[in-house]
């Protein structure tokens, strides 16, 4: 059987790019990222308390496909692109017209641009929440892993950059040796880890010879 599968046949096309061309494209976080507040995208949903003023407080208020949020009194707010600090800032300038020192206190409660999709040879695949500084091994943790038979030298990351949908192939058994850098995984990545042919043939191989065995004995 294993023979018949020779090697596994690799599906990144040429546009893909690999090596130092896929680390150049999509690079580790950098120190200053590591350290980051958690950036305010489109279809998040946000907690406005103003203290003491429940009426022009909101919870869930939704952050449009533009990014902006729809408050009591002083209409559209920008907030896309910002953190929770900076549109707690901007909001106490634009209120200071109506109250006295607002206190205003800004969370995030659900995020639709912090997602990541994971797909292939993964144990659990689907669409992930994730905040913060996030790296390609944690967002295959995210998935609880690869498979049995991930091609580990083919997981490629699909981004949008620049208007364009770019891909960079990596070698995860490189990455978690330590000789490949950890690429950072951003909002709207999609993962795709590749499907080994050899690994499955041989896990089949493993699996059918209890039976085999069974039917040397006849």
């Amino acid at each position: 059987m294993l023979a018949l599968t020779g090697c596994t046949p690799s599906y990144v096309s040429p546009q893909v790019r690999t090596g130092k061309a896929a680390s150049d494209l999509i690079p580790a976080p950098t120190a200053n990222q590591v350290g980051e507040e958690y950036v305010i995208g489109p279809r998040d949903t946000l907690n406005i308390s103003v203290f003491n003023e429940p009426e022009i407080s909101g919870q869930g208020v939704p952050v449009d496909a533009v990014g902006n949020v729809a408050l009591p009194l002083i209409g559209p707010v920008h907030v896309s692109g910002m953190t929770t600090t900076q549109v707690s800032a901007q909001l106490q300038q634009l209120y200071d017209r109506f109250y006295v020192k607002p206190q205003i206190t800004v969370l995030v409660t659900s995020s639709v641009s912090q997602r990541v999709t994971v797909q292939g040879d993964v144990m659990e695949p689907g669409v992930y929440d994730f905040r913060g500084t996030y790296t390609l091994l944690d967002a295959i943790a995210l998935a609880k892993g690869e498979s049995q038979n991930a091609k580990l030298r083919e997981v490629i990351i699909i981004r949008q950059i620049g208007g364009k949908r770019m891909a960079a192939a990596f070698d995860l058994t490189r990455i978690r040796s330590g000789i490949d850098p950890d690429p950072a995984v951003l909002g709207r990545d999609v993962i795709i880890v590749g499907h080994s042919n050899t690994k499955q043939a041989w896990n089949d191989l493993l699996k059918a010879a209890p039976l085999l065995n069974v039917f040397a004995q006849f």
